[in-house]
């Protein structure tokens, strides 16, 4: 057996050992959370054909979208608080995600009809900000159950030691973030299917076909819900088990549920969080030139007051590692993208369609997936400060193909190699070799809260991390915009009535905005970097 394939079966001999029954409720929840980019490809190509929509415009709506995220704080303490009851907090979310969906699809089938009760973008705009809400409830019951899933003991009874707790939960870790990219490989494969043989459709067919994607990714919500009936049901068959050795059915009970201290409210956290909606609701309301800028500064400042009196309670240096941890991945995750004018250039320029679309996602999936376990040891040594530094640099290394390309690299290389080395040979390389590395920066952060955050508190340290970091990303989405006010891309937009073209293909400043975004990107994380090993602080 050679050195790749037997430390490939080691690892998976590991994994088979502390792979538990109790670990599969919240995965099945990160699957679902996974599979919600069913209809990513088709909301491109949707809004793209169908919407007169401007790439700032969508860039501020990706700002609204990420707003429900920074709200993890008061939900996951919410989790924490009625953690007996968090099954409903996951129908809840089942629910907002199930009206989004078929928001869309009347969108879609029966537009003139939906028409006729408000504007088309508005619905659009309700659908995007429906769905992140139901999103983050599920998410932050998952977190928590994650920690719950992890057994104190032994079947003999005996309590593990903490090298075998920090493996397990790690362990745990690494299967979400498996569990959520499992679900993307699954929609790369159904992307695959549907969009087989549809290049020719005509537009009554291409509208069947996008509303029955969105009607079949109804399976997103129903997965979920399946997660939470499964954690049910395998608590049932333990107090069963117990009571078959004489105890009652509330000793029962006490046995077989995590044994967590007592939960009091967090007034703080509950008020910091009633101002940021109220903060929130009434700038977005407002007609303020600059809400969101202003929706960015104020929820940050409550969320980092919210996250200085949770960690009052960990000693100096937990606190510091939290902090050092926090910054480097807001940074990180804060950079700009090109936003839609990227795929928008795609279709246009490169002439990529959806199947291929479907198979770049389904490579850089299950790539992902491969890099997971093929970097466990890398993420289990490495302190978040080595592993965001080769996160970057490497980032920026496999940018510069598509940056060539802009600027008509592939049209060279495809006239040198006989057509071989063309756009699409030169994306999905780049994509096979990316795609490993997208989900690496998270997971030692998440086993650090898994193991040493308070019992009582697991679902609202998760949440002050994710709460922070996804504020993070509405300051990306705010980059975003600001790099597609200073650079101009519109997409070819026809009406879908006459064919008779109302906006014209405008790509020129591409080259430019990608390399701005690539150097802004680099330049952001390492710069964090610098500054917190300057101030002696450490990360996880």
């Amino acid at each position: 057996m050679n050195p790749i394939t037997y430390r490939v079966v080691m690892v998976l001999s590991l994994f088979k050992l502390e792979i538990r029954w109790s670990y599969l409720p919240p995965l099945m929840i990160y699957v679902a959370a996974g599979i919600q980019g069913l209809t990513s490809i088709v909301g491109t190509f949707f809004v793209k054909d169908y919407l007169g929509l401007s790439a700032e415009f969508l860039a501020t709506l990706g700002f609204w979208a990420f707003v429900p995220w920074s709200m993890k704080i008061p939900v996951g303490h919410l989790v924490d608080l009625i953690w007996r009851f968090k099954s409903w907090l996951v129908v809840l979310g089942a629910g907002l995600i199930t009206s989004s969906l078929l928001i869309m699809a009347g969108l879609i089938g029966y537009r003139d009809q939906m028409a006729e009760i408000t504007s088309i973008n508005a619905w659009f705009v309700w659908a995007s900000l429906l769905s992140p809400v139901g999103y983050v409830l599920q998410d932050a019951v998952a977190d928590a159950m994650t920690v719950e899933a992890v057994p104190r003991k032994d079947q003999a009874g005996n309590i593990f030691s903490t090298e075998k707790l920090k493996s397990m939960h790690t362990t745990m870790q690494t299967l979400g973030r498996v569990a959520i990219i499992g679900g993307t490989v699954i929609v790369a494969l159904l992307n695959l299917w549907v969009f087989r043989g549809t290049e020719n459709l005509n537009l009554e067919a291409k509208q069947t076909l996008y509303t029955n994607v969105y009607l079949m990714a109804l399976i997103i919500p129903a997965i979920s819900l399946l997660g939470i009936a499964f954690a049910r049901w395998l608590e049932y068959k333990l107090v069963k088990v117990h009571m078959s050795k004489g105890i009652t059915k509330a000793a029962a009970y006490s046995q077989v549920r995590l044994k967590k201290d007592t939960t009091s409210p967090n007034y703080w956290i509950l008020g910091g969080s009633l101002v940021f909606v109220y903060v929130t609701i009434s700038l977005g309301l407002s007609n303020y030139k600059f809400s969101q800028e202003a929706i960015f500064l104020s929820s940050g400042v409550i969320i980092l007051w919210m996250m200085r009196q949770l960690t009052l309670s960990l000693d100096t240096n937990s606190r510091n590692t939290l902090i050092g941890t926090a910054v480097i991945i807001f940074m990180y995750r804060a950079t700009p993208t090109v936003g839609q004018g990227m795929s928008w250039w795609m279709i246009d320029e490169l002439k990529f369609d959806g199947p291929f679309f479907s198979i770049l996602s389904l490579i850089g999936s299950s790539l992902a997936l491969v890099g997971m376990f093929g970097f466990r040891r890398f993420m289990a040594e490495r302190s978040i400060l080595y592993v965001i530094t080769f996160l970057s640099l490497t980032s920026f290394l496999l940018a510069l193909p598509t940056l060539g390309m802009s600027l008509g690299l592939h049209k060279w290389t495809s006239s040198i190699s006989s057509g071989v080395i063309d756009a699409r040979f030169i994306a999905l390389v780049d994509t096979a070799l990316e795609s490993p590395l997208g989900q690496i920066a998270m997971i030692p952060m998440l086993a650090w809260i898994a193991n040493a955050a308070p019992s009582n508190l697991k679902a609202t340290y998760f949440a002050v991390m994710a709460s922070f970091t996804n504020l993070a990303l509405s300051a990306g989405s705010l980059g975003t915009k600001y790099i597609n006010q200073i650079f101009t891309l519109s997409r070819e937009i026809k009406d879908p009535t006459t064919k008779i073209v109302e906006t014209s293909a405008n790509y020129s400043d591409f080259p430019t905005m990608l390399a701005s975004v690539m150097l802004i990107s680099l330049l952001m994380p390492l710069g964090a970097i610098l500054i917190i090993r300057l101030l002696g602080w450490r990360s996880a």
